[in-house]
């Protein structure tokens, strides 16, 4: 469905002009942005109860209680509830036969005089859509990308406003919702990383599709779950912690990569700079592993997530297909260790020198930013031709990269990961989904118990009872409403 897109002046003043919307805005930090938004079009008093901003921490305390932080997603609920209880406490017997209630909220770190920290904030809305309804809620997470504290008010501001009008206007259409946020600004502004729907008018709405479609549309560069399913603020789950990350498409998840991932950690506990730490276990996908056609099939993605939080799992999905940018991202939030965990034909890929012709410094700049901080790979050795055992000492590089690559191998920054029986690379996950779509029974051997239950018990990846091979003549529905046809190779 196609939608016209309104500016920031239009939404307030159609807000405004609602007599069944009113609530209360509440705002720490950059201003009361969002609120001055709906004063300045005119007809505020007709939307707008009351408008409160707290900047000091002992009023705030007074007010919505004690907390650890103030820019944080635990404040933001606080304020909230706060509010929005009160408006009902004080409205409700008096207007709520005809009102829909609602309460926006945010509590922010803009740019300082002279500051560096990140400017990052919480936003969320807490709303009604029909009288007397239970509220629905929508929470996000932003940085700010503007380099003066006026401009990131200013953004602030034309989000705030684009939230509280979609959350009323486009919450039949989460995904209109997702796309109307960054109205009047850019992803060079503004980065939506988190973003999470509760309510009676979300009830099966799956927060992990949203926030996959942030990334696919470039609201966000990342987005994180839990093993329980919960997306995840990537700042607050990774900040100081030493992190372990393999990547993958894990379509399924091979024995293999298990046995990767548990061997390294091994290798990465046992080192000097991380004894006694808190480390963090990530399985990424990138949208390139996600993409079939071009599409991003929804169920094969909520497929590969949940069996990886079956085991238990952190999972990120990430738009950077390049290593040196993953490493910049991870490093922006912890100075720990970073171990990534990879075979050796990515390893071999890894030195392709056309893949950095965009970077002025080519293959050396690349290696220079992908080995900043404390990054090490971890490489699984594999089978090549004649079933040698190839490693990170006899891998077959170009003779241009090599001395680069000895380089990084004498300073430490290459680590095989040790195992007693190297296993044939044809495990992989592309042969395995081969294999389950065939009705090829052997692919059970390729992975653990309660991978191949999970699959068989659900249907997970195409497996058909009796070994029947998968229907195709149907197009699947993405993400963004296109069909997928799936290719002839996965036929």
């Amino acid at each position: 469905m196609r939608r016209e897109i309104l500016t920031t002046h239009q939404k307030a003043l159609q807000v405004n002009l609602d007599a069944k919307k009113y609530g209360t805005f509440a705002e720490i930090g950059a201003g009361q942005e969002v609120a001055r938004w709906f004063f300045r079009v005119g007809g505020a008093a007709g939307t707008i109860a009351k408008s409160i901003s707290a900047y000091d921490m002992t009023f705030s305390d007074a007010i919505y209680g004690p907390c650890e932080r103030y820019v944080s997603r635990q404040r933001l609920e606080q304020m909230l509830h706060h509010e929005y209880d009160l408006l009902i406490e004080r409205l409700n017997e008096k207007r709520g036969a005809e009102t829909t209630f609602f309460t926006f909220a945010d509590t922010v770190r803009a740019r300082s005089f002279g500051g560096k920290d990140e400017c990052h904030g919480w936003l969320g809305v807490r709303y009604q859509l029909h009288p007397h309804s239970r509220p629905n809620q929508i929470l996000l997470h932003v940085r700010m990308l503007d380099k003066e504290n006026v401009q990131q008010q200013e953004a602030l501001g034309i989000l705030g406003v684009n939230m509280v009008y979609a959350a009323f206007y486009y919450s039949q259409g989460p995904y209109m919702l997702l796309e109307s946020l960054l109205d009047g600004l850019t992803a060079e502004r503004i980065e939506v990383d988190m973003i999470r729907f509760t309510g009676p008018d979300f009830a099966g709405l799956d927060n992990r599709l949203l926030s996959l479609h942030l990334v696919q549309l470039n609201l966000a560069e990342v987005a994180m779950f839990d093993p329980s399913g919960d997306t995840l603020q990537p700042s607050e789950v990774l900040y100081k912690k030493a992190i372990l990350l393999e990547r993958g498409n894990f379509r399924p998840i091979t024995r293999v990569n298990l046995d990767m991932l548990e061997k390294a950690k091994g290798q990465f506990m046992s080192d000097p700079l991380n004894q006694g730490k808190q480390v963090l276990e990530i399985l990424e996908m990138t949208m390139h592993n996600l993409l079939n056609q071009g599409q991003v099939d929804p169920n094969d993605f909520l497929e590969r997530v949940d069996v990886l939080a079956a085991l238990g799992k952190t999972v990120m999905i990430s738009n950077y297909a390049e290593f040196f940018k993953l490493s910049a991202f991870l490093n922006r939030y912890t100075k720990e260790m970073v171990g990534i965990v990879l075979g050796i034909p990515l390893l071999r890929e890894l030195f392709r020198e056309d893949y950095y012709v965009n970077l002025e410094g080519g293959t050396l700049e690349a290696f220079g930013r992908l080995f900043r901080n404390s990054i090490r790979l971890f490489v699984y050795p594999g089978v090549g031709e004649k079933k040698r055992v190839v490693g990170i000492h006899n891998i077959e590089l170009p003779e241009e990269v090599k001395s680069l690559y000895q380089h990084l191998l004498t300073n430490g920054y290459i680590e095989e990961i040790r195992t007693e029986k190297v296993t044939d690379i044809q495990f992989s996950s592309h042969v395995v989904a081969q294999k389950i779509r065939s009705g090829d029974a052997s692919w059970e051997e390729s992975v653990t118990p309660q991978v191949a239950s999970m699959i068989k018990e659900n249907g997970y990846f195409g497996w058909r009872q009796n070994g029947a091979p998968e229907q195709t003549s149907e197009a699947l529905i993405g993400i963004n409403g296109a069909p997928i046809v799936l290719s002839p190779k996965d036929t």
